[in-house]
């Protein structure tokens, strides 16, 4: 696959809240993950650690309220994405997010990804 293909097979699965299938098929075994400064996770590496990261973040929820994905932004071997989730979470409560995604591909499959947001206020 290319970059733009890679691209627009994430956004499909993460629109269709496949991000687990999207880890499996996309990600490269030896993927970074970089989270913001601070955040549980900030830094992750491994196509499984990432897969677990992700699932652990599927289990903190309690009910998604709506959730949103951008077409991707190519550039070279990076694209970017919009994403956006207001949820309710099991030990926070209501919480509305906004992040810029950005993934570094090679070889047709995921090798980094990072994620930039600011955790809003509860809702």
């Amino acid at each position: 696959m290319n970059i733009q293909e890679v691209a627009d097979k994430l956004v499909q699965l993460c629109r269709e809240g496949k991000n687990d299938q999207a880890i499996d098929e996309l990600y490269a075994g030896n993927v970074v993950s970089k989270e913001p400064k601070g955040s549980p996770m900030e830094f992750t590496e491994g196509k499984d650690a990432v897969k677990n990261k992700t699932l652990q973040w599927e289990e903190s929820v309690k009910e998604i309220h709506s959730a949103s994905c951008s077409d991707p932004i190519v550039a070279d071997n990076h694209f970017s994405i919009v994403m956006n989730i207001d949820a309710t979470y099991k030990e926070h409560g209501r919480m509305a997010m906004s992040e810029i995604c950005v993934y570094e591909v090679k070889d047709g499959k995921i090798v980094a990804d990072e994620f930039f947001y600011r955790m809003n206020g509860k809702k």
